[in-house]
Formats: C-alpha cells, sequence, structure tokens
C-alpha cells in the first residue's frame, strides 16, 4: 500500500515525453496537460518533464530518475515506455505510475488513453461532405489496433454523410517524419483524393494539402497553422482535467490502478474548432453527433457493422466492444486496400 502524501508540501509530478515538446503534435499535447494541471492547483504540485526520451533503456532510466528525485506521480506517455514503467514501478511500490495506451497494470501502475474514434468519426462525416472526387487520403503510422481503429472510425463516419466515397490508406511506417508523411500526402493526392487525415504527427499533410487547394484534417493538436485553408478541423486529445484528477486522487490517498479510456464526454478528446468553410447544416449534424457521443447514446461503431468483405462484424442493436477494439485488425467496409500483415 503507498504511503499517503503530506499535503503540505507540493506533490511532485514527473512526466516522460517521446518527442520535444515544440508546439504541435502528440508531446505537445501531454505538456498543455501537465500546464493545465499547474494552472489548477498551482501551488500543490511541483512538476517536471524530460523530453526526447526514446523507448526502451533510456525510458527506463529516466523514469527511475524521476522517482529517485521524489516524484510521487510519473505519467509515462508513449506506448514503447510500457515495460520500462512496470519494472521501475516494482522497485518503488510508494510511487504512483500512470502509463498512456497501454496494457499493463501493477498495484501502483494505471493506464490512459483516449477513445479516439468519437472524433475520428466527426471528422470523417465531414470529409464526406467536402470531397468532390468520393477519394479520401488517410496516412497510417502503423497497422496496430489503435490505428486500425481510427481509420475504420473515419470510414464510419463518412460513409453516414457520403455512402459512395472510399478511403485510401498508405503507411507511412513511421509516427513522425515529415518528408515520409508528405510522400504518402502526395502519393494520395495522385490517386484522387481531394481530402486528407492521417495518424501521423506532423503538419506536413496539412501543409500539402494547403499547397494543393485541397482539404485535410490535423491530429492531436489543433494544426489549422499549417494550412488556414486546408485545415478543417483536428481530431485533438485533451490531458489536463485526467491530470488534474489523477494529481488530486495522490493528495487526498484516493489513487487507484485503472484502466481509464475516456471519450469528449469525459474531456479526454475532441475536435478542434470547425473552419467556416464546411457548410453550416453539416456542422450542426457534426455537433448534435458530438453531444450523442458526451450523453452516450451512439458509439463509432454502433450496429450493424460490415467489414470491407460485407460480413456483418457488430449486429444491429449491439456495439463493438472495448475488447475487440482493442484487438481492431479488420477494415470497416468503404476502405479500399488490405492491412498489411508485417507489424513492425
Amino acid at each position: 500500500m503507498a504511503s499517503p502524501v503530506v499535503v503540505n508540501e507540493p506533490l511532485k509530478v514527473g512526466f516522460v515525453y517521446i518527442g520535444p515538446v515544440g508546439d504541435f503534435g502528440w508531446t505537445y499535447a501531454h505538456d498543455l496537460g501537465r500546464r493545465h494541471m499547474e494552472a489548477n492547483l498551482q501551488d500543490k504540485v511541483k512538476t517536471t518533464f524530460v523530453e526526447n526520451v526514446n523507448e526502451g533503456a533510456d525510458a527506463e532510466r529516466v523514469i527511475r530518475q524521476l522517482a529517485l528525485d521524489g516524484n510521487k506521480l510519473i505519467f509515462t506517455t508513449s506506448f514503447g515506455y510500457m515495460n520500462p514503467t512496470i519494472k521501475v514501478a516494482k522497485e518503488f511500490p510508494n510511487i504512483f505510475f500512470e502509463h498512456c495506451t497501454g496494457y499493463k497494470r501493477a498495484a501502483n501502475v494505471g493506464t490512459y488513453l483516449g477513445r479516439f474514434e468519437e472524433p475520428r468519426y466527426l471528422t470523417g462525416m465531414i470529409a464526406g461532405k467536402m470531397t468532390k472526387s468520393n477519394v479520401i487520403g488517410f496516412i497510417g503510422a502503423y497497422p496496430i489496433p489503435e490505428v486500425v481503429r481510427g481509420i475504420s472510425a473515419f470510414a464510419q463516419g463518412m460513409r453516414v454523410t457520403n455512402p459512395q466515397a472510399k478511403v485510401k490508406v498508405l503507411w507511412a511506417q513511421t509516427w513522425y517524419d515529415p518528408a515520409k508523411e508528405r510522400e504518402a500526402a502526395q502519393a494520395l493526392v495522385n490517386l484522387g483524393a481531394d481530402v486528407l487525415t492521417q495518424h501521423t504527427d506532423s503538419g506536413a499533410v496539412v501543409q500539402l494539402a494547403e499547397e494543393k487547394g485541397i482539404y485535410a484534417f490535423g491530429y492531436n493538436t489543433d494544426m489549422s497553422k499549417f494550412g488556414q485553408k486546408a485545415h478543417l478541423t483536428s481530431a485533438i486529445n485533451k490531458w489536463g482535467k485526467f491530470y488534474t484528477d489523477k494529481a488530486l486522487a495522490v493528495m487526498t490517498n484516493a489513487w487507484k490502478s485503472q484502466d481509464v479510456w475516456d471519450g469528449i464526454g469525459q474531456e479526454m478528446v475532441d475536435i478542434s474548432p470547425m473552419n467556416q468553410v464546411i457548410p453550416t447544416d453539416v456542422q450542426q449534424l457534426v455537433n448534435a453527433k458530438r453531444d450523442e457521443f458526451i450523453q452516450g447514446t451512439a458509439h463509432p461503431f454502433d450496429g450493424p457493422v460490415k467489414d470491407q468483405k460485407g460480413v456483418v462484424r457488430v449486429p444491429k442493436g449491439k456495439v463493438l466492444d472495448d475488447k475487440q477494439q482493442l484487438a481492431m485488425d479488420w477494415y470497416v467496409e468503404g476502405i479500399e486496400g488490405s492491412i498489411p500483415q508485417d507489424k513492425s
């Protein structure tokens, strides 16, 4: 059992980041969450972050050092930090750890993840209405369930507003590489795509769309600065409320090891402000669906859901449950191409 924290001292909270903080993307979103927590809790917390930490041995060393430095709560914000987090947590049973996107827990380790399929679905709805060619390009990072689920959620939303449209997918085989992302985006434009979206982390896709006079969606944080005309909205992460709540839980000795998977209603994900080029009726449609997600009356994978071959994977009246989503290795209808078997 972890010992209670002395409340009259600030709670020391550490963060481990995969990339530079910068001013957009995955790591920036986590740092905005850290700042949100600081603004809310002020002198009750003292935060430290370490950026550009490679997965593996480097991560283990950094996490251990944050523990040795007296941080009582440590957030590790990349999938590849999972095993190092579990290993270090065993050495420090009185320190609490939260690992983002992982699936391994311990008495003093919890996990957290945003229900990104909700904003993905909303961007798909917009894409279906904004495409003229009926070809929408999706740049994926790696063919893992998290990305496959996002592509399928996007297609689900697209088919609501435009059943004739198709999603074409190209794999960049990287989370962040502006040159590779741009190359994939250009290839999709060559295949007829006039709307682009991404599960990668640079602004290169939106920049290319701006140059080509087509539309695009950003990812992780608002990417409108990369293309004021092209950028329709971004599917964004919002970690601030979660970070604040977990710090308060430690302060009040109420922290529990949990798998937290929260959506728009819990303020963990959302879409950024919509470009006013999107027709008002489309914005209203999107906002209505967003409200349904918040209220829990809609799900991105409400049945019936068919796969590419027309096989019903989710019958009417059912939804794709969390276990099925976390292992998702198939595309819904409306997506062209196959999922690469090489998961490297």
